[in-house]
């Protein structure tokens, strides 16, 4: 059991810092509420855990091998970042009766599978947890839950405080400032996808 505490204190760190999914889980908790949020939160965490999973098969490694394919998702992982922190950044106050919903599962799943810093984690993971499993599908099952299930807490602690958040917001004013500091921590979470 000695082994495995270091990794449950990688995952609690990895997963309760901020960053562009704590920066997603406010946002949504803080425009939509907790309940409605859900299931960005599972997407999210889902999505870390599968990549975990993936990193611990052997992904990792090759993905490793191709520096290439390591740029294309650092560019196509940033341009999204940046898209998303534009549309939060001018997301406005919420409207009663506004029909928008907040992103889905799937939105939050693949918003995880294509953030270079999760894979950075993920892989880190991988490397520095290999001993704790006698093949790569134990090792994919043991990272896999470990960080579904703290993504999943972290996430939602992220996404209450969004929410209490949210309450506290009366004007247009303050929903410009809040909704313009979100999206400029979103923006600032490529900085280390570039310059770790």
């Amino acid at each position: 059991m000695n082994g495995f505490w270091p990794l449950l204190l990688f995952a609690a760190i990895a997963t309760v810092t901020p960053g562009s999914a704590t920066v997603m889980a406010i946002a949504s908790g803080a425009r939509f509420g907790f309940a409605r949020s859900l299931p960005l939160v599972a997407g999210l965490a889902l999505g870390l855990g599968l990549m975990a999973a993936a990193a611990g098969g052997g992904l990792g490694a090759a993905l490793l091998l191709a520096p290439s394919a390591q740029t294309a998702l650092r560019l196509v992982g940033s341009g999204y970042l940046l898209w998303l922190a534009w549309r939060i950044a001018c997301s406005g106050a919420p409207r009663r009766g506004e029909a928008a919903a907040p992103a889905g599962l799937l939105l939050g799943l693949l918003f995880t599978c294509q953030n270079p810093k999760a894979w950075a984690v993920t892989l880190g993971a991988a490397a520095s947890f290999s001993g704790l499993a006698a093949s790569p599908a134990g090792l994919a099952l043991l990272l896999g839950g470990t960080f579904v299930g703290f993504a999943l807490l972290a996430l939602s602690f992220w996404c209450a405080a969004g929410r209490a958040m949210g309450r506290r917001l009366r004007t247009e004013r303050q929903w410009a400032v809040t909704n313009g500091l979100l999206g400029a921590l979103l923006a600032g979470s490529v900085i280390p996808i570039w310059w770790p």
